[in-house]
């Protein structure tokens, strides 16, 4: 028998898989194996299992260990097809889908075997204390098991993640989630397009319910584990121990004790973020993409999947349902699946729009106006629009009252820092980082401008260094300056959630805890404030700078503005008082701004479709992209040319090569393909890809491809 084994390596110039020995080993495809390799030792996947081979018997060789852990055989398919789906290498995308790194925690647990003898006090106290952990005693436990009145046996300890605990009860459904279960329970693949507070999480729950109850297994993907606490609470206190998460805040012990218990069916249910959607979960019935708007579902590093497309793949190979939920979902999704509609939050279910009053303004403070707002009667709070064109401040004069007329809020700027770059008003120079071609950004609380891509940190300067003027500009305000400006102005706690306030691990939970169990507060941050939460009290929502988005040279920025300003809002009014929305912007005609504003989703669909459609972009066509990066811009410019020149595919548009801005010191270069031949345009970006890596002209440059880039 011939194991044909990929090695886990990340180089693109070495192409597998290669062939070994199985003589005397227990090997399957999917067995994790060290293998001697040239003049190393490595580890590898074992891919396919065969009888023949091309290479000389005296030349196979024997792996020297197999581990006890497996990678299941439908997930090594799901990686070779991911390494084609998205131009990667099979070990690259096999890595992804091995077992986390660790073994299981193991002690020694002593019990009484029911027989009895003389003992001593001690002996007679420490009998007392069992059955229990051996511990410090083992000793003493060793000589009584000598004895026959002890047994010692080896047990395993879980390591448990540290949770948020919630209760958790089963509502009663609306007609919309009753009908939505019907059809997901008849299978296949289904959109819940719901406004936010209109029960998708329950939908979730009783789909997954049903699950179990018919023996199968469950993935539900979040789009970050501390930014939706309130999702993976719910779920574990539904369905306690048959829940496992997966994902990176936990320690190597407890990833693996987690892994293993789906690996074993100990638990059917995975939820995490996007590398969940490898979970080995047996039998699967049900993939959930909960809020699948969201950019962090497509990976950053090669492999570049996109894990809603990774969740399609794998609820096709085993025949799963398919649920991707959002309140703003994407127009890809859109067009592609069939839609289930939950039109109007919970509470407003059957009720008549009501009328809410703001919490009494302070005194000497004139109260917002109108003073009554109209609450919808989909339940969702009125947004207005306040146009910032002619303003000099952060803060419009209508959100300067409305936030001190209210109790609780959430603010929304997406861009952190103080300022967002400096400049000189004498010679007009502008601080750049010497190592990417980007502003440096304020950062005053540090003392330091910094470079948001390579992380580079100066001193903030006190003078130019390039005229010797004293005046250097700030332009420009981050969450770091608005926070100052409103602490000015208000008597209640600011929490602060960005980048630069919750880099330590469970910093994002314990904050978003304490803005939950506080009476009154505000909550300013970037767009990490508008995912997924759930606070009754917030009647207040406001979004800052909100045209921002709109500037970016994407062709998805009319579809995050919208999301943006629509998912913020949907923080607001979800208690009993109700809430509004302010939206402050420079641009208070853009159609994404004004849909968002009138919580238009399907008008703002219709309309990005149709621009897409007319310009050919997703999904009416799919992009590729491809990057060179060199220290040397010649080699990056050549590699990139030469790759261009090696791919002909018909209905394919390619665009470049064409240079990008330096980033780390390395000069790169682009390529993007617009194609209707999305197969055929992978497979000849893939083969272009691996014979430029391999060419010893082109050994100093890295490569990058991107599959449906985000």
């Amino acid at each position: 028998m011939i194991a044909r084994v990929e090695p886990l390596t990340t180089t693109r110039r070495l192409s597998g898989p290669f062939d070994y020995k199985a003589d005397g080993l227990a090997l399957d495809v999917g067995s994790i194996v060290r293998i001697p390799f040239g003049h190393q030792q490595l580890d590898g996947v074992v891919v396919a299992l065969t009888d023949s081979t091309d290479v000389p018997e005296e030349k196979l060789v024997v792996p020297t260990d197999v581990r006890d852990d497996s990678v299941p055989r439908d997930l090594v398919d799901t990686a070779l097809w991911i390494a084609e789906e998205y131009c990667s290498t099979p070990a690259r995308a096999l890595q992804i889908v091995t077992p986390p790194p660790g073994k299981a925690k193991t002690y020694l647990f002593a019990e009484p075997t029911g027989e009895t003898g003389k003992l001593t006090a001690k002996q007679q106290e420490l009998m007392e204390r069992l059955p229990g952990p051996a511990g410090k005693d083992l000793a003493a436990l060793r000589r009584l098991e000598a004895r026959g009145l002890v047994t010692i046996s080896e047990r395993t300890e879980r390591r448990v993640p540290r949770t948020n605990a919630t209760e958790d009860r089963a509502h009663e459904l609306t007609q919309p989630q009753v009908e939505a279960l019907k059809a997901i329970d008849e299978g296949g693949s289904h959109l819940l397009h719901g406004v936010t507070g209109s029960g998708k999480t329950e939908v979730y729950l009783r789909a997954a319910q049903a699950c179990l109850e018919r023996g199968e297994g469950v993935i539900v993907l979040v789009p970050e584990i501390a930014l939706t606490p309130q999702t993976v609470a719910r779920f574990q206190a539904r369905f306690g121990d048959t829940v496992a998460l997966l994902h990176s805040a936990l320690s190597e012990g407890e990833r693996y004790d987690e892994w293993r218990r789906l690996r074993t069916n100990e638990a059917r249910i995975a939820v995490g973020p996007r590398s969940a959607v490898f979970a080995p979960v047996d039998n699967l019935g049900l993939i959930v993409v909960d809020e699948e708007h969201d950019a962090s579902y497509k990976q950053d590093g090669d492999p570049r999947y996109d894990a809603r497309h990774v969740a399609a793949f794998r609820a096709y190979q085993s025949g799963a349902r398919l649920v991707a939920g959002s309140a703003t979902p994407r127009p890809e999704t859109v067009h592609t699946m069939h839609r289930l509609r939950l039109p109007a939050r919970v509470e407003a279910a059957g009720k008549k729009p009501l009328v809410f009053a703001e919490d009494p303004a302070p005194p000497g403070v004139a109260p917002p106006r109108p003073a009554l707002t109209p609450r919808r009667a989909d339940g969702l709070p009125p947004v207005r629009i306040l146009d910032m064109r002619e303003s000099q401040h952060s803060l419009h004069p209508e959100t300067r009252r409305a936030i001190l007329a209210t109790r609780k809020s959430i603010v929304l700027l997406n861009r952190r820092g103080w300022s967002n770059f400096l400049s000189c008003k004498t010679c007009g120079k502008a601080w750049e980082c010497p190592r990417c071609d980007v502003a440096l950004v304020l950062h005053r609380a540090q003392h330091e401008i910094a470079c948001h891509h390579c992380g580079h940190k100066e001193p903030v300067p006190k003078r130019c260094d390039n005229c010797g003027s004293l005046a250097v500009a700030r332009h420009g305000a981050g969450t770091e300056r608005v926070e100052h400006e409103l602490r000015q102005m208000l008597d209640v706690p600011i929490f602060r959630l960005d980048a630069d306030t919750t880099s330590t691990k469970d910093a994002v939970p314990e904050l978003l805890a304490r803005f939950h169990a506080s009476s009154s507060g505000l909550l300013l941050g970037t767009q990490m404030v508008a995912k997924g939460h759930d606070f009754p009290d917030v009647t207040l929502g406001v979004v800052l700078d909100a045209d921002s988005t709109l500037r970016f040279p994407d062709f998805r920025a009319e579809e995050r503005t919208f999301a943006l300003i629509a998912q913020l809002a949907g923080r607001a009014g979800r208690g009993p008082k109700g809430g509004r929305v302010l939206v402050q912007t420079r641009s208070p005609d853009a159609p994404s701004i004004v849909a968002a504003a009138n919580h238009d989703s399907d008008g703002f669909l219709r309309e990005e479709l149709a621009r897409r459609k007319a310009h050919e972009y997703p999904p009416f066509a799919d992009i590729i992209r491809v990057v060179t990066s060199a220290a040397d811009p010649d080699a990056a410019r050549s590699a990139a040319a030469a790759i261009a020149e090696h791919i002909t595919v018909p209905e394919t548009q390619l665009l470049g090569p064409a240079p990008l801005f330096r980033l780390r010191d390395r000069e790169r270069f682009q390529l993007v393909l617009k194609t209707h031949e999305r197969a055929a345009a992978i497979h000849a970006t893939g083969h272009a890809v691996e014979d430029a890596a391999r060419a010893k002209a082109f050994k100093e440059v890295n490569f990058s491809v991107d599959v449906d880039p985000v």
